[in-house]
């Protein structure tokens, strides 16, 4: 049996890096994973689909030249395999780079294979065991696949699968009209595929307000993508070469269907069981507010705790548990303020409480819009779509959300996110004096329109 000070199974986003910080305390940590260093995010999540998002908004633009006067002549035309090609190049890039990082550390030890307890405190990989009084948790999250009538019957993708295309669909029905679902159907239907999106609840986005989600069916719609919410049963069938798609009345002749309905955790066949550790219903492991699961020594960190679901909670997990086990700190996943993007183009950048959220919270409200067509860049921009939103509290003055759906919306919203991470209230903000022209400038303007609702 080998000995360490520490064993952390999973390399996504948040355990590499604990590991290497305890590794420069002078611990001797083994990194156990299964597949690809760098998780979800870089192998196929955040990197290689936002470098497809980059690559379908350049066909956009092309395409949107002349209402700029840039006139192009001929058909614009899409290379799928160098579209392919430059996602894998990014993902590469940055797993080898993962890679010569963790050779470069004396102490650390990367283990490929799968993992499993033998008891709390003993781990078995590639027929060794391996034993350390801490053992992380950092094994993600894997898309969800619905019993679905006839879905036996089809090859379907998923958000993993998909990324490996470098042909185009000539119809592309996506299961799920929810964030994943959303950034491909509007990636692919700029490459040239035909797109229906379907959603079997009420709305698109079901987590953001009406007003957000309307308007982001109104960007799918603009686009020429097919929307169906209150899709009723969804059923598939063979269909020649093709899948027949039944969603309520709609029947759709696709060439290729995307399952996103969601992500459930990898928890599945870790031998939890034999350690005690304790999951939910749903098969995340139940940590408290320091990441710290049942059983004395076992920590779980990223998407498999159901305490975040992105890079960044998965990061900030990290951060926490190194706070507190290396320097002596004291921080907590509840001191965390919720923040998000979807990248669909306008973007939404997300922070904080929907009016919704604060309705319900029983707090007096303030509220406040303003839509893109009266922000000075975005119409220089010629991309007025979308709008903003921020919600206050009338008494205390705090900031309790925003969201910002137009041009750069995932970089505007920064500044609302270290506002509510400073404690800053909405009257100090709106004496700021932003730039000139910026989509930022507008924030000020904003605060000043709030009313109460």
């Amino acid at each position: 049996m080998k000995s360490f000070d520490a064993i952390v199974i999973g390399a996504g986003q948040s355990g590499p890096f604990l590991a290497a910080r305890m590794v420069e305390k002078g611990m001797k940590v083994a990194l156990i994973e299964r597949k690809f260093l760098g998780g979800t995010c870089v192998n196929a999540g955040c990197m290689p689909t936002k470098t497809l998002v980059a690559s379908a908004r350049a066909a956009h633009v092309a395409r949107s030249g002349a209402a700029y006067g840039v006139n192009i002549p001929g058909e614009i035309a899409i290379d799928m395999k160098v579209v392919r090609a430059r996602a894998e190049t990014v993902t590469m890039n940055a797993r080898n780079g993962l890679i010569g990082w963790f050779d470069s550390m004396d102490g650390m030890s990367v283990i490929y294979g799968h993992a499993r307890f033998e008891d709390a405190k003993t781990i078995r990989v590639n027929g060794e065991t391996l034993t350390a009084p801490r053992i992380f948790l950092n094994v993600g999250a894997r898309p969800v696949i619905p019993e679905l009538p006839g879905i036996d019957q089809i090859d379907y993708l998923t958000s993993t699968s998909i990324i490996h295309l470098d042909t185009l669909p000539r119809h592309l029905a996506v299961i799920g009209g929810s964030y994943i679902g959303l950034e491909f159907a509007q990636m692919y239907r700029r490459f040239g595929a035909e797109v229906s999106v379907i959603e079997h609840g009420p709305k698109l986005a079901s987590r953001e307000d009406e007003d957000i989600s309307d308007a982001i069916a109104d960007v799918m719609r603009s686009e020429g993508i097919a929307v169906h919410t209150d899709a009723g049963d969804i059923a598939f069938a063979r269909n020649g070469s093709g899948i027949g798609v039944t969603a309520g009345a709609a029947k759709i002749d696709a060439s290729h269907v995307l399952i996103a309905t969601g992500r459930k955790p990898n928890t599945d066949d870790l031998g939890l069981e034999a350690a005690g550790v304790a999951t939910d219903k749903r098969g995340y492991i139940t940590v408290d507010d320091k990441l710290s699961t049942n059983v004395d020594g076992i920590f779980a960190l990223g998407d498999c705790n159901g305490r975040g679901a992105f890079t960044h909670t998965s990061y900030n997990d990290f951060e926490i548990a190194a706070a507190n086990l290396l320097d002596g700190d004291d921080r907590r996943v509840s001191s965390r303020i919720p923040a998000y993007a979807l990248y669909i183009d306008p973007p939404l950048g997300r922070v904080g409480m929907t009016e919704k959220q604060a309705r319900a919270s029983g707090r007096r409200i303030m509220v406040s819009t303003r839509p893109m067509s009266r922000v000075g860049r975005a119409n220089e921009r010629g991309e007025t779509k979308g709008f903003m939103k921020v919600i206050a509290d009338a008494e205390t003055k705090e900031i309790l959300g925003a969201a910002i759906l137009g041009i750069e919306g995932d970089e505007v919203i920064h500044g609302l996110i270290d506002a509510m991470n400073a404690g800053t209230t909405y009257p100090a903000l709106k004496w700021s004096v932003p730039i000139h022209p910026t989509v930022s400038e507008l924030i000020p303007t904003l605060l000043g329109d709030l009313k109460p609702v």
